[in-house]
């Protein structure tokens, strides 16, 4: 593996006479096209070892929840069944209360060779690796399986789109190959596990088949129950069942469609990514295909152009120019600055003209529960909202808008970025996410350049309502999640 994706987080010794090689799931949470699982098992033959998934899931990180906790969980389910027929360990840690868990990596990783874990830019992730770091008294291993360019080789922060896609272009076609295992557990011929030692499991109960396989599990924890689950199924199996359905029915629309709510033609995938359950290498190897495509068809400019450098169809042009583009370019800018998540951290240009217009006449004004609530006087921005709400996504061409009129209905900008932040992280099921913070950033002038200049948005692109709706077809999207009887009669802005 090359070593643009492993980082040691530690000064310790891979010890050879450990019992076991610990792969500790905290990000790629998949059995599958993971390089994380690639190394830990790389290192599990070079030692013939057996290898312990250990995949803990606690209950102290903020906007936890029984929807982000169930979406987890659903994965957990599907790892137990599948690792019960394949001879490796598996130790699911359902923490009942915060703080329980502390310890169980200390005295599970004191008894491995090595530990493996993914490598992930944002959230808490950081901080609990260095947390895991401080603690173990072997090597600890963290391995990018973020995208399909090691984030190891960003050498900078990139300020737009345009110039990160110039980047790629040069530097990406040597890594295409570099692809994880589909199925690396299906030839593995390890030793098998032999169970974690009782007094362990004694002290930090593992999760049982029946915690796992039930939602009123999530009843009994310490966890934001006003945001309830939603009907959408984390784990790969859901994810390669909706990534199957979009490339039969959705990616030769996607260039045309995909913004238009009604029809039906954005991929969903987004969820899935973020909870680790798909890879964006799985989805790229699965594009290839239906594309039928070979590297040769790569254009030899790296100019930058947001179509027809692949080779691929306009549809499948489009679909990677998100999935690899705007995706990477939201896990590169997120490893390399420091205040990413921070309104410090927007361009300078943006935050002067933000600044200087954030006293201009407001004609309307909300609180972040009237936002949360849908209580505007817009149809369309309420329609998001709620899909927010009850479904955990919004439309993504929507959310675009949602973020705008955050931003002209709160009387700062930095009121209006915590605003979207708390929205997004609390009922997003792909929010926390590096792709996240790209899209909200985004709203005030991250990756955009300056545009004529308005009333509140100075200089940053601004959205109207009446635009939108003159330019996509809402009318199925308002008749499920539009104010209905309740229309309200104002004039849209």
């Amino acid at each position: 593996m090359r070593s643009e994706r492993v980082r040691s987080l530690n000064q310790a010794e891979v010890r050879a006479d450990g019992d076991y090689i610990l792969y500790w799931m905290v990000a790629s949470r998949r059995l599958g096209w993971s390089h994380s699982l690639d190394r830990a098992l790389e290192h599990a033959r070079a030692l013939s070892k057996p290898l312990l998934v250990f995949e803990p899931l606690d209950v102290g990180y903020r906007w936890a929840s029984d929807r982000l906790h169930q979406a987890i969980v659903d994965g957990m389910r599907e790892h137990m069944a599948t690792l019960a027929t394949r001879g490796v360990g598996y130790f699911p840690y359902l923490e009942p209360t915060p703080g329980a868990g502390r310890g169980l990596l200390e005295v599970l990783s004191a008894r491995a060779c090595v530990v493996v874990t993914d490598d992930s830019p944002v959230f808490f992730t950081p901080k609990l690796l260095a947390a895991a770091a401080r603690v173990a008294t072997c090597r600890v291993e963290a391995v990018d399986s973020c995208g399909l360019l090691p984030l190891g080789e960003v050498d900078r922060v990139f300020v737009s789109a345009h110039q990160f896609r110039r980047f790629l272009q040069r530097v990406l076609p040597e890594r295409l190959g570099e692809m994880p295992e589909a199925d690396p557990l299906g030839a593995a011929r390890l030793p098998s596990f032999r169970g974690v030692p009782k007094e362990i499991e004694g002290r930090w109960p593992p999760a049982s088949a029946a915690d796992l396989a039930t939602r009123r599990t999530m009843a009994s924890l310490p966890i934001d129950h006003g945001v309830p689950a939603t009907a959408w199924q984390g784990g790969h199996a859901a994810a390669r069942l909706a990534l199957d359905r979009f490339l039969a029915s959705g990616l030769a629309r996607y260039a045309e469609d995909r913004n238009h709510p009604d029809a039906g033609a954005a991929s969903g995938l987004s969820a899935w990514l973020h909870f680790g359950h798909l890879s964006a290498h799985e989805i790229f190897h699965a594009v290839v295909e239906a594309e039928e495509w070979s590297p040769v068809r790569i254009s030899p400019k790296a100019d930058g152009r947001r179509s027809g450098w692949w080779g691929m169809s306009a549809g499948a042009e489009a679909f990677l120019d998100q999935l690899v583009t705007w995706r990477e370019l939201g896990f590169a800018f997120a490893t390399r600055h420091p205040a990413f998540d921070r309104y410090e951290s927007l361009p300078a240009w943006a935050r002067a003209t933000l600044e200087e217009h954030a006293s201009d006449p407001h004609a309307h004004t909300y609180s972040l529960e009237q936002f949360a609530a849908a209580a505007t006087h817009n149809e369309i921005w309420n329609a998001a909202q709620r899909q927010l709400v009850e479904d955990g996504v919004i439309h993504n061409y929507l959310r675009m808008l949602w973020g705008k009129k955050i931003l002209e209905w709160t009387e700062h900008p930095e009121e209006a970025l915590d605003v979207m932040v708390e929205l997004n992280n609390r009922f997003a099921l792909d929010g926390r996410d590096p792709n996240s913070y790209s899209g909200i950033f985004w709203i005030l002038g991250r990756f955009d350049r300056g545009w004529p200049t308005r009333p509140i948005y100075g200089k940053v692109r601004s959205m109207s309502s009446t635009a939108t709706r003159r330019k996509v077809k809402l009318t199925a999207y308002l008749d499920r999640y539009g104010d209905g009887a309740r229309k309200s009669s104002e004039p849209l802005v």
